[in-house]
């Protein structure tokens, strides 16, 4: 029986995804770029309109033959599948029960009986990994070759520029300062926004690969193996470009490792949409605000639970839209978005936004008086590419990532 694949989104978000695919990237991107810098040939490298420029031993990326070279029935070196997963499942799930192991990953297991399992998983077979025939060492090493044999990485050639520019998110001071402290709530953020433009099975099979490896660092004190120690085994497998060699890596190899460990310490918050995406999908579908809580509006308007906001900012819509009125509501959000994208640098892309304001009437940030306006509201939005709002995650109180697994 094939295991169910968890999905963690909201209702309304999946549906929104699925039914309104471009909407809800483009939605996704623009909240993206608000939170890293990327170039025009980086993004153009994340949305998929120009090929992926990422280190190889030759200085370039190169298309793989293994796209052209899937057979029948064989999961190891053929592109992602969701069948492919259920096979590779049988590992991680025996793999969860064997936690303990000393050296879990880091330890390869023995060659005749990996070759004998690689066998099994290719054909389709259903594997009772309980009966003793395999050892978890060879489990755990299938599963790095099964990943590093993957025509392309699982977190993608794509991503590869966000990837590195998230790592690089730090804190401001009260002078509006860079420093050298990470922001980890705006890391997990733009995470969570990235690996919601994964495709479906890449998402699937990464969520059950960092909710193993999250586990397998909480046991570190009987296993020996630490967030870091994981990061370094499966950051050539999942993230390094293929064809590269650590020298083409120029220098990126440890941040590429920290990401990962990041990655695994923080796996149960990244699967999560962002609490802004589930709002505006609902509000998509249903025409209703949920907001409630005072720091839910905090969050709405994009000032942190507990922080005062700038003497400089505008007034979000928690402050100008207190009003239980839809319709007040998203007029306040509406400016305050306008402000926003008039805030932004100079850039094609602002351009952009800023024509499809002036086209529609009812984006222009003067009062809006138009009769049926609040039918045509944050939906009108999406549907026109042009919300990306400034908001920030939830600082959630998730005592068992910060104090049981180790930094």
């Amino acid at each position: 029986e094939n295991p169910v694949i968890f999905n963690p989104d909201d209702f309304f978000v999946e549906r929104f995804r699925h039914e309104h695919q471009q909407h809800f990237t483009d939605l996704v991107l623009s909240n993206i770029t608000r939170l890293i810098d990327l170039p025009g040939d980086e993004f153009a490298q994340l949305t998929g309109e120009s090929e992926p420029k990422v280190p190889t031993s030759s200085g370039f990326f190169r298309s793989l033959n293994f796209l052209r070279r899937k057979e029948k029935g064989v999961i190891f070196g053929a592109p992602l599948t969701e069948e492919g997963i259920a096979q590779i499942y049988q590992l991680i799930e025996y793999l969860s029960k064997n936690l303990h192991v000393e050296g879990l990953f880091r330890v390869p297991g023995h060659s005749l009986r990996q070759a004998a399992l690689r066998e099994m998983l290719n054909s389709g077979t259903e594997i009772d990994l309980e009966m003793g025939d395999f050892h978890p060492n060879d489990a755990a090493t299938l599963l790095k070759a099964y990943l590093g044999e993957l025509p392309e990485p699982l977190l993608t050639h794509r991503h590869y520029h966000a990837h590195l520019k998230i790592g690089e998110l730090t804190r401001f001071n009260e002078k509006g300062d860079k420093t050298n402290v990470p922001d980890k709530e705006r890391q997990i953020e733009a995470f969570q926004l990235l690996f919601m433009l994964l495709p479906p099975a890449n998402r699937s099979l990464l969520k059950l690969l960092l909710d193993l490896l999250y586990h397998t660092a909480r046991n570190q004190q009987t296993n020996k193996m630490s967030a870091i120690n994981l990061a370094k085994m499966f950051a050539p497998h999942i993230i390094w470009p293929k064809n590269v060699m650590a020298s083409h890596l120029q220098g990126n190899m440890e941040k590429l490792s920290n990401g990962v460990a990041f990655l695994i310490r923080h796996s149960q918050k990244l699967f999560k949409a962002p609490a802004y995406i589930q709002e505006h999908a609902r509000f998509f579908y249903t025409g209703s605000q949920t907001l409630q809580s005072r720091d839910d509006m905090s969050l709405s308007s994009g000032i942190r639970a507990g922080s005062e906001a700038p003497s400089s900012m505008s007034p979000g819509p928690a402050e100008t839209c207190s009003s239980s009125e839809t319709q007040s509501y998203t007029e306040c959000a509406l400016r305050e978005l306008y402000q926003q994208v008039s805030n932004m640098p100079e850039s094609a892309k602002k351009k952009k936004l800023i024509r499809q304001f002036e086209k529609q009437p009812e984006l222009t940030p003067t009062p809006l008086t138009k009769k049926h306006w609040r039918s045509r509201s944050f939906s009108g939005i999406v549907k026109r590419k042009v919300f990306g709002s400034h908001v920030s995650t939830e600082k959630e109180n998730d005592t068992l990532e910060s104090s049981s697994l180790p930094q």
